[in-house]
């Protein structure tokens, strides 16, 4: 009897500890327990996209436009414009195959009556185009203009080159070919009427314009030279 009053009384002290106070806080207890230690895991796994995602972005910014790191010195913008007229290509044949060379004629100008050009070789062009560009800067000389034109015809002969250049009404432009067009912008004309004869060689057509240029000559310095007002 003693053990079957034993064995009664232990589905009532169950049944009794489950509806206590202490056991619902127990079974509460476990879930929210496992609650919190989910809530620590998503939070990481939260984190961790979110960190992947400022990555990823932050990549894309650095691969865009200054994604590349720090270039290198840039030129400054003195205000004087390069072009280049004519790039050749010379070959020389030695034992293992082909060597190439490159030639390039530049024109540099300020528009404001100075005027350069200048011819560089190298193996790569960019390299001769460099080269070029440095001697035209170093032998820029200074133009006599009249306004936006010449202040007189002037006719020029380099070699098998001949060059005519005529001045122009306000608005009628820079009437000549792609050479010459390149070595009259450079130096500031905007309105001229030229004619080129004879030879058709970029460097003779260019070196010819320049040479006319150089023999403008202004009423004023005219008058200053003979000493005449």
């Amino acid at each position: 009897m003693p053990d079957e009053e034993q064995q009664d009384n232990q589905p009532k002290q169950a049944a009794d500890a489950a509806s206590s106070p202490e056991g619902q806080t127990a079974k509460e207890a476990a879930p929210a327990a496992e609650e919190s230690n989910a809530t620590p895991s998503s939070e990481g796994k939260k984190g961790f996209s979110e960190s992947r995602e400022g990555g990823r972005r932050g990549g894309r910014q650095q691969r865009g436009r200054g994604g590349r790191g720090p270039q290198g010195p840039q030129k400054e913008d003195d205000g004087i414009v390069e072009k280049v007229i004519h790039i050749n290509r010379s070959s020389k044949v030695v034992k293992g195959g082909r060597r190439f060379g490159f030639s390039a004629l530049v024109v540099v100008g300020d528009k404001e009556g100075k005027v350069g050009l200048g011819t560089g070789k190298a193996r790569e062009v960019i390299s001769c185009i460099n080269k070029g560009t440095e001697v035209a800067r170093r032998n820029m000389i200074n133009v006599s203009l009249h306004g936006a034109t010449l202040p007189h015809e002037v006719y020029s002969i380099y070699d098998g080159a001949r060059v005519l250049l005529r001045p122009a009404s306000p608005g009628t432009g820079i009437i000549a070919g792609k050479t010459v067009r390149a070595v009259l912008e450079s130096a500031g004309v905007r309105d001229v009427l030229s004619k080129s004869l004879g030879s058709k060689n970029p460097a003779n057509v260019a070196k010819a314009a320049l040479q006319a240029l150089q023999r403008l000559r202004r009423r004023e310095d005219v008058m200053a030279v003979r000493d005449q007002k």
